[in-house]
């Protein structure tokens, strides 16, 4: 136990009647000094300018101490830079730059998450985006960061990135593979990474773009026990949970089937809110009723609401989870297995592709059941345009020797005939006239009609 010499006394007793000592910190030198030490010199004291996020180091630097604290304890190394930059070089030592590849709804999540735990993020997107620190290539990115976190849609977007990010691994560099794939792709880009000496890391995860945001995402993990220790810090910024495992490959089985549980689920919701629809039940009954029963989930709790809205801006858009349905699909087949209900979703999703709505979020296949909704009085202005075309026909009565006329032409074409009717007068000019006269007037009274009120049919 330290204790304090006789000239530190009159100091130890100004650090005692600061602010911090009504937060809980003892009067007595012999409590303060541990507790200081071991919150890392948070806030020892508020007579000076000496805040979070310090270094400790074993060399006695005095000038760098606060001069409410003795001289022989550890001395202290600050950084000129921000509090947050301080608290990230304590926190994470490691990891001070962070690559991130693919900026779509997860991607961006992520990296604002790691911007604000303090980390420094460069990223890459296929597509350039205007947004900090973005890089030309995956290949400089490897050159910048040692830890680099890969979020892109499909199989061959993967190999296709750890290829050209291959061209600059070393082994202080850690990978960690995001997407849901195949598990021979992903077992594939494991090796190529590995080729050149780094660490690999299987890291597909849960969540939905809300999820992303808030830093709760659920990240299921496989590689060595190295890799994953040095990978854990970079997860957490993002993530509530860390699921390990086993080998490369099976991480991204497990999210393979996760899915084929929430796109089956989604889908019965849907058939189960147009089954409620046809019954005349109000929807929200339904909605309370799930509630408080034992098949409600997180998935269902936010996207039965966004159903009946009609309400699709993309969490998980059509074409990400047919592709991962479509995986399942095949995987399942390789086992020799019947994926009976797994097969009824990927139509229903491939469905809304054909349609054009990939990239809405994946519980849109719910709008051929729930219908949009008509607009109040539409019906009252279907039945005016009815009568108004009906009103509109009755403008210019057909003579009787209308239809007489027009038998008279059709035996004179079945003759062989190629003389045209000739209307009074003779000339074609005037019969174009005379047709555009007709529907000038035809138009005019519509008009006219649609603006005056619609009155009842005389009996």
């Amino acid at each position: 136990m330290f204790r304090a010499g006789r000239g530190h006394r009159p100091r130890l007793q100004r650090c005692a009647r600061s602010r911090e000592t009504r937060r809980g910190y003892s009067r007595n030198y012999k409590h303060v000094a541990p507790t200081v030490l071991r919150l890392h010199l948070r806030r020892a004291c508020s007579c000076c300018d000496f805040f979070a996020g310090v270094k400790l180091g074993w060399e006695r630097n005095v000038s760098k101490l606060p001069r409410c604290l003795p001289a022989f304890l550890p001395a202290v190394w600050i950084k000129n830079s921000t509090s947050a930059e301080r608290l990230t070089s304590m926190s994470h030592p490691t990891h001070k730059h962070i690559g991130v590849i693919g900026l779509g709804i997860i991607g961006r999540g992520v990296s604002e998450n790691l911007r604000r735990k303090g980390f420094q993020v460069f990223v890459w997107n296929r597509t350039p985006r205007p947004v900090p620190n973005f890089v030309g290539s995956p290949a400089e990115l490897a050159e910048i960061c040692d830890c680099v976190q890969i979020f892109v849609s499909d199989d061959e977007a993967l190999l296709q990135t750890v290829r050209r990010l291959s061209e600059k691994l070393t082994p202080k560099h850690v990978v960690l593979a995001h997407s849901t794939v195949a598990p021979d792709s992903m077992r594939a880009a494991a090796e190529i990474v590995e080729h050149r000496g780094a660490r690999f890391v299987e890291a597909p995860f849960t969540g939905s773009k809300a999820a992303a945001e808030k830093g709760e995402l659920v990240y299921y993990v496989a590689g060595n026990e190295a890799a994953l220790r040095d990978a854990r810090p970079i997860l957490e910024a993002s993530g509530k949970e860390i699921i390990q495992i086993g080998q490369i490959g099976q991480a991204t089985a497990i999210k393979i089937a996760t899915n084929m549980i929430t796109a089956a689920s989604v889908q019965a919701a849907a058939e189960a809110l147009a089954l409620i629809q046809a019954s005349g039940l109000p929807l929200q009954k339904f909605v309370e009723a799930m509630q408080a029963n034992a098949s409600h989930s997180t998935t269902l709790a936010m996207k039965i609401p966004k159903m009946i809205e009609r309400d699709f801006e993309p969490h998980f858009s059509v074409k990400h989870m047919l592709k991962d349905i479509q995986i399942a699909n095949r995987l399942g087949l390789s086992q020799d297995l019947e994926l009976a209900v797994t097969a009824a979703a990927r139509d229903q999703l491939l469905e809304q592709i054909e349609q054009g709505h990939g990239d809405d979020d994946y519980s849109a296949v719910a709008r051929k059941y729930l219908p949009k909704t008509e607009p109040a009085g539409s019906e009252e202005t279907q039945t005016a345009d009815e009568q108004v075309q009906t009103s509109a026909e009755a403008i210019i009565p057909v003579p009787e020797t209308e239809e007489p006329k027009l038998e008279q032409e059709n035996r004179n074409v079945t003759a062989g005939e190629t003389t045209a009717p000739v209307l009074p007068g003779g000339n074609a000019k005037e019969e174009t006239d005379l047709r555009r006269g007709f529907l000038r007037q035809l138009l005019r009274r519509a008009r006219q009609l649609l603006k005056q009120p619609v009155s009842p049919k005389q009996g």
